[in-house]
């Protein structure tokens, strides 16, 4: 399968690039100077000229504080950017897999988010990929929403290479314990990407499998319970680790209101689609482990 992924730097996009190959597929990366998203006309003789089978649709304005105060181009890049990415691949003829986010929920739900629950973003990145799912689904009935959440990766800005690098000079550290959510490899949503792209072109009339999905690890955790693990495992390792202190975000305010709850429900994804992703510490020691040798080899 010829798959074409937008936005080449983003942690999820380069998780398929590596581990695509892999899998056997061709990846056709396409991201600036051939594509820009705030430039929606340039985006079909773009997709065009790859010829893919299918287009996951990756490319994103990802920095949320950053967001507040520029929420025009946020706008650009992950609304208008993203229905124009899905109507191109509406115009091949092929199906699109569009990555979401936790942003659009509130956060204040006491359990889980299921796909159908009310979406009800409180900062402008959520409120511009939450208008960007509307434009993919009335551009592109042969789509896929995937919202993922707490992404890390050995890639580009995450938090556990944050926490490692802080540890490196500080022996406690304080972290926000009352935001609970699933951390996710980007590897093992690459995986899952690469699963539901080949599920929209081997099944192309079941209509069951379009529409919105859930996609983050199993088992929860807040950001502290998350640190310490990070240490934990680090420690294993030789590397950086520290104490954590535990705080309430109150404590540490941000530019843009982070979820209480970011914890999405999987039961859609694994019972329709037949994609589980891995217990979320599972798939942390290798990136923990592959930072480390990054960092000091």
């Amino acid at each position: 399968m010829r798959l074409a992924v937008t936005g080449t730097q983003g942690q999820v996009a380069r998780a398929l690039m590596e581990i695509g190959p892999e899998l056997g597929l061709t990846i056709l990366p396409l991201g600036r100077p051939d594509i820009d998203l705030t430039r929606p006309d340039g985006i079909l003789p773009a997709l065009r000229a790859l010829a893919p089978d299918a287009v996951v649709s990756a490319a994103a304005f990802t920095e949320v504080d950053r967001a507040e105060d520029e929420p025009e181009l946020a706008h650009a890049i992950n609304a208008a950017g993203a229905g124009a990415v899905a109507e191109a691949a509406k115009a091949l003829g092929v199906p699109v897999v569009h990555l979401s986010t936790d942003y659009v929920f509130a956060g204040d739900k006491m359990s889980p988010y299921i796909e159908s629950d009310p979406t009800g973003p409180t900062g402008v990145y959520g409120e511009s990929k939450l208008a960007g799912e509307a434009l993919v689904r009335a551009a592109n009935p042969n789509h896929v929403i995937a919202r993922t959440a707490w992404v890390y990766s050995p890639f580009g800005k995450n938090f556990v290479k944050t926490m490692l690098r802080v540890a490196a000079d500080r022996p406690v550290l304080r972290v926000v314990d009352d935001q609970r959510g699933n951390p996710t490899s980007a590897h093992d949503i690459a995986r899952g990407l690469i699963d539901l792209a080949h599920l929209l072109r081997e099944r192309p009339d079941d209509e069951t499998l379009r529409g919105t999905v859930h996609l983050v690890a199993r088992g929860e955790a807040s950001w502290a319970d998350f640190a310490e693990e990070i240490f934990r495992l680090s420690a294993e390792l030789n590397g950086p680790h520290a104490q954590v202190e535990r705080i309430p975000s109150t404590a540490y305010p941000t530019r843009a209101l982070r979820p209480a709850n970011s914890r999405l429900d999987t039961s859609r994804l694994e019972t329709v689609h037949g994609i589980v992703l891995p217990e979320w510490r599972l798939s942390l020691e290798p990136v923990i482990r592959r930072i480390l040798n990054e960092t000091q080899g």
